[in-house]
């Protein structure tokens, strides 16, 4: 019986905001290998991988960890994650953001627990609740609504429920939960590695979410909730903002 569970992090060179991401050095680390030794420090992951199509990031990662190269063609990191794990006897995969140097091992942990304890799942994420109300105005981040079994309703980078009776928008997180998803996913391996062959979602193509595509085609997905907040580096100035971080966790 299949038990085991399995860290994958997609990494690609290319990036149109911040080319060569992956390699960009934070604290004199590269920023990949902040998150593998993050990863490494979840307990329930029983190997963590580093799945990429370039050899830059391939020879950085052989100095420290455990790396396979991929195809150039495969369009996304969950398509890479499948790539990776085909012929692995495990469970579960989790995909792993590259680009989250602070990565809680917590989080890695729950996502894969909410999982494995839902049998009627076949994906899981993690959502934070909002708490200040100008977070609702940032539509680089999707948010979800969930049922009473925190099963995923629906995802948008809209501001989802609308409180129509508020007219304050500041008013909102005090009345109605608002939650903002954290992009780490768990797989039920044979779900992932069926997941590219589902017919394309247009909802996932009106707000590039690509979780709507299991939604829309009558999947489950368990969304576990925590207090962790992402701190990702999408430009080169977010890397002084993660060093500040670093060193305030440092004092602290």
């Amino acid at each position: 019986m299949k038990s085991g569970i399995v860290g994958i992090i997609p990494a690609r060179y290319a990036s149109s905001r911040f080319p060569g991401k992956p390699l960009a050095l934070i604290a004199g680390k590269p920023m990949i290998q902040w998150v593998y030794e993050r990863a490494c420090l979840a307990k329930n992951l029983d190997q963590v991988i580093v799945a990429t199509d370039d050899e830059r990031i391939y020879n950085t990662v052989t100095g420290f960890g455990r790396v396979v190269m991929t195809p150039e063609n495969i369009p996304s990191g969950t398509e890479r994650a499948a790539y990776v794990t085909r012929d692995m006897d495990v469970e579960i995969v989790i995909n792993i953001q590259g680009d989250e140097p602070m990565i809680d091992p917590a989080a890695i942990e729950l996502v894969g627990k909410v999982l494995r304890d839902d049998s009627e799942a076949v994906m899981a994420t993690l959502a934070r609740r909002v708490s200040d109300p100008a977070e609702l105005d940032n539509f680089d981040t999707a948010r979800v609504v969930i049922d009473h079994k925190q099963h995923a309703l629906y995802f948008s980078r809209a501001v989802i429920p609308y409180a129509r009776d508020l007219q304050q928008k500041s008013d909102w997180p005090a009345k109605f939960p608002y939650y903002d998803q954290i992009g780490i996913y768990a797989y039920r391996k044979e779900f992932l590695l069926k997941y590219k062959d589902l017919p394309f979602s247009i909802l996932e193509q009106a707000e590039k979410l690509e979780q709507l595509r299991a939604l829309e085609n009558g999947f489950k997905i368990r969304v576990g909730i925590c207090n962790y907040e992402a701190v990702c580096v999408d430009k080169p100035e977010h890397i002084a903002q993660v060093e500040k971080k670093m060193k305030e966790m440092n004092r602290g």
